[in-house]
């Protein structure tokens, strides 16, 4: 590990890390709590995201144009977002302002007052959102795409969770659930930028003084099932998601699995954007991602096209997907891997971007990854593991997920069928 790089374990079980990066002027810091959608019940799902926006909106010293103010007086950022694992409270600043950023951010995790006013009226927000995205097929369609691949769990249920839901939610689910997830052992502190290790230790340790002790059960596992989802809407394209069970973070094929989206699907000189693209002209949009989790994955590509030209695109995606698991090549696993290197390293150079990996690779692996470790692991991919995640994908249960025109795309059992 980097010299730069330092770990601190606090006594109440608080993981502080951080990298010193002289060059720069400014520090990102940001405190990443491993709770998210999955960890909700049905009852409560939106939960996490609902939080996420209440913790700006109030503290027993700060009210929402305070939090704003103090922030912006200094030409500081910040924000927040929820994902499935994990919610994430994050600024940047200049250095000498760290201080102030970490006593906004613990403040807004240890004192928020969730004023009855102020939660009503991001309820609406937050309604304004679902319906939002609810009119943005591009954009709801992975929702389906993931419920339809974990149905009837927390994996599977939307981030922002359900109108009804978010409607009946009441104050006590959110200060119970932030007692309950967020504690010092479910919680890392992250910085990266113009530091010393030392002093951000003994901001934490003042600012987070009050967070509770908690010990909530593991996740409920995800099960991968796979289906259909079909909604013929009015529009102009028709929204695919065509998906299979993949690996997680830990899995030996989890690079393979990177490298195997990029080339397939990542870039402009990918298999999908120069067959389908390129050389046919049907689509404007297509590409593959590799989505790991803790414990499972997924693999999927998405596409946008029209109704007619979908009766052309999912055959020859499907030919792709068939020729990817036996015939790639030393020139396109190698162009792969640099695009996969030049990314990681490039993301290195903001430091924003450096403390979420920090914080990240704590909570999945318990400590931080050196770099060289990290390159020589991609460096060491062989064409034969590429084409083992090919396989382990295309050959399990397919999820499709369709919104617009699409009568004339293939049912889900037609297409695993076409795959075997």
């Amino acid at each position: 590990m980097s010299e730069a790089i330092r770990v601190t374990r606090l006594a109440n079980g608080l993981t502080v890390v951080s990298e010193a990066m002289p060059r720069v002027e400014t520090v990102s810091f940001g405190a990443y709590v491993s709770a998210g959608t999955r960890h909700e019940s049905e009852a409560e799902n939106g939960v996490s995201h609902f939080l996420e926006h209440m913790a700006f909106k109030g503290t027993a010293t700060r009210d929402a144009a305070a939090i704003a103010r103090e922030m912006e007086n200094v030409g500081g950022h910040l924000n927040a977002y929820t994902a499935r694992e994990q919610t994430a409270y994050y600024c940047k600043v200049l250095k000498e302002d760290l201080p102030l950023a970490a006593d906004i951010i613990g403040d807004i995790l240890t004192h928020s007052t969730f004023i009855p006013e102020e939660l009503e009226r991001e309820r609406g927000v937050i309604l304004q959102e679902i319906g939002q995205a609810n009119d943005t097929p591009d954009d709801i369609v992975f929702d389906h795409f993931q419920a339809t691949a974990y149905p009837g769990q927390p994996m599977g249920r939307p981030t922002l969770g359900t109108e009804d839901v978010i409607r009946r939610m009441k104050r006590e689910a959110l200060t119970g659930y932030m007692q309950h997830h967020y504690g010092p052992e479910r919680m890392v502190v992250a910085a990266a930028g113009a530091l010393d290790h030392d002093t951000l230790l003994g901001l934490v340790e003042r600012h987070f003084r009050d967070l509770p002790t908690v010990a909530p059960p593991p996740p409920e596992p995800a099960r991968y099932a796979g289906g259909e989802f079909r909604e013929e809407r009015d529009l102009d394209q028709v929204h695919i998601v065509l998906g299979f069970p993949s690996c997680g973070y830990k899995d030996p094929l989890h690079y393979p699995s990177m490298l195997l989206s990029t080339l397939l699907g990542g870039g402009m000189s990918s298999r999908l954007f120069q067959e389908i693209r390129e050389k046919r002209g049907l689509v404007y949009s297509i590409y593959s991602f590799a989505h790991p989790f803790d414990d499972s994955g997924l693999f999927a590509v998405y596409a946008g096209t029209g109704e007619e030209e979908a009766e052309e695109l999912v055959p020859v995606t499907l030919e792709e997907l068939r020729k990817v698991q036996t015939s790639v090549t030393q020139d396109e696993l190698d162009r792969a891997k640099a695009q996969l290197r030049a990314s990681l390293l490039m993301s290195l150079e903001s430091t924003g971007s450096r403390t979420e990996q920090l914080a990240r690779q704590i909570q999945v692996h318990g400590r931080i990854i050196p770099i060289e470790e990290t390159k020589a692991k991609i460096a060491a991919v062989t064409i034969e593991q590429v084409q083992e995640a090919a396989q382990q994908a295309f050959r399990g249960t397919p999820t499709l997920a369709l919104l617009g025109p699409a009568g004339k795309v293939p049912g889900v059992a037609e297409i695993a069928a076409s795959l075997r």
